[in-house]
């Protein structure tokens, strides 16, 4: 491979829904990014631009990973701006999919890209080498397409496709930069209409479409069917739509007509009736507050074709039908939905039938790999498993005859062959060697890309398992494992992993921490708690405390708590560095124990925060003693320690939760050193290489802090003052304040003199009491069995 694309600078051309979002996100990395667009027509030039990026703010789910971030756009027009370029080492073109607006552009601006830069078209469609076609010469081996999916910071998929004359060396770097910078999943697409995403994706919702005319279910029974009972996004087929827009929808389709005549299944490429004129009436979907759903006052309400009006929506499952799809062996699940006479039965396996067909077909035309497509249904529709997966998972050859003779019999949605690959005798098209490749006739491993070395456990297919590693230690709370020497840099480091439902934390976890921690200071040079999956952690064991108390066993319930904060203190003062590799939730006693590692990697996508005030308790792991403990540090000798409270304690006593890893840093729930990582699949790595680093620059625990300043008495009645304020005005409610009041005690470090200096120990103790008082109250048992009940935070 050439050099490494070194992005110091990124330009995106058209500051649309999609080219604003891919700005932010670059931004999210730390990426100088400028966003251009049509100088505006009255005042500032950059006021179209300038109008985009404030528009950041509002969208849901935020395109930014801190709004403040906004102000590091850099805000250029066509006219005034392009100079702009000159110094820019990405650049990607996000305006509408109009190929002769795509190539006026590209002639505008070309003679402004620099001779290293490359240029990426974000079309979600159009053809890549067409696109290239009015480039200069020099520019083409640096041209490809990239198309990202919506939202771009959550979407996990990006579609790589070259044209004619690119540069391998350019892919393979701009991939790179891809998964690690950005965080994304990538597939490498054919020059083929729709890539692969949106042309499987897209025919998926069009043979629902189909199938929903042909056995006359409603809307709202079709995405019942089409949703999370088959491993699909709650959106399903018919929210979906509107969420993206029905008028997007009818353009698609009408593209994927104009540019696959020959598809044998170009009959089906065109907008049904009912939504062509939901489209002509102006009723697009969400973005207008109608299409083929509407709301009316906290009434759902879905269109009826019968009477060409809305009705309650009230989705009519079937019972044998729903019990059918719980059904955990796949090949029995398809066999009964093929031998069943239920429309809604027929329905699924028509759907299923026809989008395995049509990926069949066309794999070798749109992909290189089972996997790619795979992949991109995955990441870029949030399918639990791809096509081929399914396929396979429920019996490759039965359910290949299966799609034979329902073509012969004339009931699939075309009368065109299976390919001879799908017959010659295979069970499926993933292995651990590879997934298959029609092109090449071979099972094609993954790509050797060096960047996916640093992914030890890459998002699996059917078929493939990565080594777990050999066990040091296992208890029913945790699993301590490393690596056999010589992969991902030997065994040096171990990590250690829950196995309790979500994550959380009771005693065995406990226990199997603190024993973990001994091994790692005897037999290795770090630890990394880390988790194979989402969440971290969602905390303690709620049932199991509920439990204690509900039986009377507050020693019981004390104890469970000093075991916690030994836990946590175990973690801080290792002899070795332990690290906390965190995406996804890290709530209560999970969010401690990160606070109390040597280092945390923090995943982007990580929500952390210390809950218990939401359960009528407070953080009792050694978390607000941590606070006081770092809010003394940033006072130092003689500064004021409340004023570096007030940030934490609004952040404690509502029970804030960051949306993302950055702003974990701006609540103070994670420290500004902290690292944070893109790509999930890359944080054990990246946990990994930290716990070696600090082992490698001689690591020491902290010394126990023992002179710590705190705010005490005045500190606790400024507080109470804000909060008295609060419950008159009706904001909070007496248990509450009650609650804050005490978490506040703690933070301040109890009824002691404003800067008295005290230890760990004290404020430990603090803790414990105030949260074994609160938890005998009645008020927060009914909080907690409420919680347990609805996964909801009762207000009493």
């Amino acid at each position: 491979m050439s050099e490494k694309l070194l992005v110091r600078r990124a330009a995106v051309l058209g500051a649309g829904v999609m080219g604003a979002q891919i700005a932010a996100h670059l931004t999210n990395a730390g990426v100088d990014t400028v966003l251009f667009d049509l100088p505006a027509k009255d005042g500032d030039p950059n006021g179209v631009v300038n109008k985009a990026i404030a528009g950041l703010a509002k969208l849901s789910p935020a395109p930014l990973a801190d709004k403040a971030l906004a102000r590091r756009i850099v805000a250029a027009n066509y006219e005034t701006g392009l100079d702009l370029l000159d110094g820019c080492d990405l650049v990607i073109e996000a305006i509408a999919e109009k190929m002769e607006w795509k190539q006026d552009l590209y002639r505008k601006v070309a003679p402004h890209i620099a001779d290293h830069a490359v240029l990426a078209s974000n079309t979600s469609g159009l053809g890549i080498n067409k696109l290239a076609d009015v480039l200069p010469e020099a520019l083409r081996p640096r041209f490809c397409g990239v198309h990202f999916f919506n939202p771009p910071r959550y979407m996990h998929l990006a579609e790589l496709i070259p044209a004619k004359a690119t540069d391998p060396a350019v892919l393979a770097n701009l991939e790179t930069f891809l998964t690690t910078t950005l965080g994304k999943g990538v597939v490498i697409a054919r020059d083929t209409p729709n890539f692969i995403g949106n042309r499987i994706g897209v025919f998926s919702m069009l043979a629902a479409m189909h199938h929903t005319e042909q056995s006359k279910l409603g809307f709202d029974t079709v995405d019942a069917l089409t949703g999370p009972a088959i491993g699909r996004p709650k959106s399903a087929t018919y929210r979906t739509a509107d969420v993206v827009g029905l008028d997007t929808m009818v353009h698609v389709i009408k593209t994927m007509a104009d540019t696959l005549p020959d598809d044998p299944w170009h009959k089906y490429f065109k907008a049904p009736k009912w939504l062509a004129g939901l489209v002509e009436k102006g009723a697009l979907g969400a973005k207008t507050g109608a299409g083929v759903y509407t709301k009316k006052g906290k009434d759902i309400l879905v269109l009826d074709l019968k009477t060409q009006d809305y009705r309650p929506s009230n989705p009519e499952l079937d019972p044998g039908v729903a019990a059918l799809l719980k059904e955990r062996d796949p090949a029995k699940k398809f066999a009964a939905l093929r031998a069943s006479d239920h429309p809604q039965a027929k329905f699924l396996w028509s759907c299923f039938r026809d989008t395995f067909h049509y990926s069949a077909y066309h794999l070798k035309d749109i992909a290189e790999t089972a996997r790619d497509v795979d992949f991109a249904m995955r990441w870029g529709y949030g399918w639990s498993i791809g096509p081929f997966e399914s396929w396979q998972a429920a019996g490759w050859k039965q359910v290949a005859d299966w799609i034979a003779e329902d073509i012969v019999a004339g009931e699939a949605m075309s009368n065109a062959e299976l390919p001879d690959w799908v017959f010659d005798g295979r069970e499926g098209v993933h292995a651990n060697a590879g997934s298959y490749s029609p092109a090449r006739d071979a099972m094609v491993p993954r790509s050797s890309n060096p960047v996916y070395a640093r992914q030890r456990f890459p998002d699996a297919l059917l078929g493939e398992k990565a080594s777990q590693g050999r066990t040091v230690f296992e208890n029913d709370g945790i699993r301590m494992w490393a690596d056999d020497s010589g992969q991902s840099g030997g065994d040096d480091i171990a990590v250690v992993s829950f196995k309790t439902k979500m994550h959380t934390v009771n005693d065995h976890v406990l226990d199997g921490l603190q024993e973990a921690v001994r091994i790692a200071e005897r037999d290795f040079r770090g630890l990394v708690i880390w988790q194979p999956k989402e969440p971290f952690s969602a905390g303690a064991d709620l049932a199991g405390a509920l439990g204690l108390l509900q039986a009377g066993d507050v020693k019981g319930f004390e104890a469970m708590v000093e075991n916690f904060q030994r836990t946590s203190m175990a973690i801080k003062y290792s002899l070795v560095p332990v690290v906390a590799a965190v995406r996804g939730l890290a709530l209560g006693g999970g969010c401690e124990f990160q606070m109390h590692s040597a280092r945390t990697v923090l995943g982007l996508e990580s929500y952390i925060g210390l809950v218990e005030a939401g359960v009528g308790l407070l953080p009792a792991g050694g978390g607000l003693k941590e606070l006081a403990v770092r809010a003394s540090e940033a006072a130092g000798a003689n500064g004021d320690v409340f004023a570096e409270l007030k940030t934490v304690f609004e952040t404690v006593a509502m029970a804030k939760v960051s949306t993302s890893a950055v702003e974990a840093k701006n609540l103070q729930l994670a420290r500004k050193n902290d690292v944070v990582v893109f790509n999930g699949f890359e944080l054990l790595h990246v946990a990994k290489a930290q716990a070696r680093a600090l082992a490698e620059s001689g690591y020491r625990p902290p010394l126990p802090a023992r002179g710590i300043r705190v705010a005490g008495d005045v500190g606790i009645a400024t507080f109470k003052m804000l909060l008295v304020n609060m419950l008159e005005g009706y904001f909070i409610s007496q248990h509450d304040y009650e609650i804050a009041t005490r978490i506040a005690t703690v933070l301040c470090g109890g009824e002691v003199d404003r800067h008295s200096v005290v230890d760990e120990e004290w404020l430990l103790r603090l803790e414990r009491e105030h949260f074994v008082a609160l938890a005998q109250m009645p008020k927060t048992q009914e909080r907690i069995a409420h919680m347990l009940k609805t996964g909801k935070p009762l207000r009493n």
